[in-house]
């Protein structure tokens, strides 16, 4: 089972803001310091949300009311995001760095002044010392240019995350400043030529030296972002650990300087999207490694990597966001003002339905996104990498699909370079690739969460087989309210609801699902036991039902906080929660029905069998239609 990550930022950090003001090419670097405290309005818990999930269990207190912030720091977050808006859309010219394959020098700068590099390192550090929230709502703006984008999140979100979440103060102190300001640029040195997904099979070894001052790293990585542009990196290799005075092969992670010698960077990568940002291998050469570099523990590296990747992929909901935002506004000018038939093309029922569509997407992809920001903010360690990657499997997927969409209603203009389309659907074809391929992801979201189902039923079971009365008659009442149809009720509405009343069906419809989710869980559980993992069409099912309602909730817990406070549009959201709650509704209960056991609904047997043939002939199967044997 994947380690999941253990840390999250404070929620009580200082907040830093560096405005900056800008005539024409201009750049102000006059910074003020705004210190007011954070107040999202949560109190410090132990999340298992979506974990209780598996169990039919909605823990209303986690996800209501929804995170909100204070109104000084909705003023402050303005003032913050102005400059940066301001900046990308005078400076930022998306099509130059697409076509040239690289980001300007005076392009970076800019971002550096702005401190975009350094927008969740500590003030103490350099950085400004924001939360996730905040760092959610600037992902909206960066993410209009894809290479962008990548650059800043390879650099942060992962690059110089290990030193901030499992480095020492020395290390901190060291290296974060220069980071901050983006003098020095980060990279993440996982992924080889022979190990993708399966980050537990790299092979680039780190041998301590005999006077055991530094290690030597030697080996190489692929489809490294940043990778030539970096001066310092995060890298992950093999080292000889001594367990119970048995010698084992067991990752560490090293804090590797360009400067150390030894790193070569390879030919950037040509590719199809996101063509500004660098990738590129990387290769190490008896690289010396002071042995004060190792972050963390010495053979604790695969976990520091699995924190840093589960603690960056919430933000893509907000970048995916603010992506089809973008796009919707300008297709709605196309739509509004192109002619066909006597009618403009936004009268038409199947152009209608694009833009719903893209609504929909982007108002669910926001609402799991901040949902999940807001609990990553609260004190204390919340476990949010099942949200997270719950976040970033919906908005690549729902991205991918708005951003053809979108194309779509431009038609022929669309897939020409005048327009930006076409370079929204190539940028967006990565994202169900990395941070962790979607299929990696449904897999860990499905095998999380039974597992922790598991513990708690066979505890449930013990405890029965102990004599615990109460236990015994609780799970059979629960069967027996199942066999009879009768609706579940987990107290989203009524007298102590959470949910607003205009919200009521679909709250009724999500609480049904949950309940029928649970039943699910538990009979895959006892039909399966531990060869689960190895059901993955099963396991695939399982996950997407938990995305479906996680997305369910973040949408409930929104449209209900902007009708109690009167938000401005707040009969839109509901118009789109509801919209969404239905379609979800109907998904889920088919793959649960899928799962039932002998589902005639259910074709994974001959999905296989009809894989198993195209694999064995390594080619399609079927002979031509215009063949003939007489």
């Amino acid at each position: 089972m994947m380690n999941v990550n253990r840390y999250v930022l404070s929620r009580s950090v200082q907040f830093g803001q560096q405005l900056v003001s800008r005539s024409g090419r201009h750049v102000g670097k006059e910074a003020a310091r705004l210190q007011q405290r954070r107040s999202i309005k949560t109190h410090c818990r132990n999340l298992a949300y979506a974990k209780d999930l598996f169990l039919g269990q909605v823990n209303k207190a986690e996800v209501f009311p929804y995170p909100e912030i204070g109104n000084e720091e909705v003023e402050e977050l303005n003032q913050l995001v102005a400059p940066v808006e301001k900046f990308f859309s005078e400076e930022v010219d998306s099509a130059k760095i697409d076509r040239e394959a690289k980001i300007p020098e005076e392009t970076l700068n800019g971002l550096k002044e702005l401190g975009l590099f350094g927008i969740m390192v500590p003030e103490e550090y350099g950085g400004l010392g924001l939360s996730n929230t905040v760092y959610a709502r600037l992902a909206e703006i960066t993410s209009l240019d894809g290479s962008i984008a990548v650059t800043l999140a390879a650099h942060q979100a992962i690059g110089l995350k290990g030193i901030l979440i499992a480095g020492n103060e020395a290390q901190k102190q060291k290296y974060l400043p220069k980071l901050a300001s983006g003098e020095h640029i980060a990279a993440f040195c996982l992924t080889e030529p022979g190990s993708g997904s399966d980050a537990a099979s790299i092979t680039t070894r780190a041998t301590l030296s005999e006077d055991g001052k530094h290690y030597l790293i030697n080996g190489s990585k692929f489809w490294i972002s940043n990778g030539a542009m970096a001066d310092v990196m995060t890298v992950f290799a093999r080292t000889e650990v001594v367990v119970d005075g048995v010698k084992r092969d067991k990752i560490s992670a090293f804090i590797v300087e360009r400067a150390f010698g030894g790193v070569t960077s390879g030919k950037p990568e040509d590719k199809l999207g996101i063509r500004g940002s660098n990738t590129c291998e990387v290769s190490f050469d008896n690289v010396p490694v002071p042995v004060e570099n190792v972050i963390g523990e010495v053979g604790g590296g695969f976990k520091v990597a699995m924190n840093i990747l589960n603690s960056g992929r919430f933000s893509m909901g907000s970048s995916s966001a603010g992506m089809i935002k973008k796009l919707i506004e300008l297709t709605a000018e196309y739509a509004a003002t192109r002619k066909q038939f006597n009618k403009s093309l936004g009268e038409f029922g199947m152009i209608q339905e694009k833009f719903a569509l893209m609504s929909i997407n982007a108002f669910v992809m926001e609402s799991m996104a901040y949902l999940t920001a807001g609990m990553m903010d609260r004190p204390g360690l919340p476990d949010c990498s099942l949200e997270a990657a719950m976040v970033k499997v919906f908005s690549s997927e729902g991205g991918w699909i708005c951003t053809s969409e979108a194309l779509q209603i431009l038609g022929g203009l669309g897939y020409t370079k005048n327009y930006p389309y076409e370079r929204y659907v190539r940028d967006c074809r990565i994202l169900p690739i990395f941070e962790g391929t979607n299929e990696i992801l449904r897999m860990y979201i499905a095998l999380t969460g039974m597992q922790y189902a598991g513990k708690v039923l066979t505890g449930k079971i013990k405890e029965m087989k102990k004599g615990n009365i109460g236990m015994a008659l609780g799970m059979v009442g629960k069967k027996l309210r199942a066999s009879f149809g009768s609706s579940a009720d987990l107290g989203l509405t009524g007298k102590d609801g959470v949910v607003h009343p205009s919200l009521e069906q679909s709250a009724k419809k999500f609480e049904q699902n949950v309940d029928h989710f649970g039943s699910t869980v538990e009979s895959l559980l006892y039909r399966y036991g531990k060869t689960l993992v190895d059901e993955q069409l099963i396991l695939k099912r399982v996950a997407d039902v938990l995305i479906n309602l996680y997305a369910m909730t973040a949408v409930l817990s929104r449209s209900s906080r902007s009708i109690s406070i009167g938000l401005r549009n707040h009969d839109h959201e509901v118009l789109l929660a509801n919209t969404f709650c239905s379609d979800a509704f109907f998904k889920n209960n088919y793959w649960m029905t899928q799962l039932q056991k002998h589902s005639p609904e259910n074709n994974d047997a001959n999905i296989k069998k009809i894989a198993r043939a195209v694999l064995e002939e390594r080619a399609y199967v079927c002979s031509h239609p215009l063949e003939r044997t007489f």
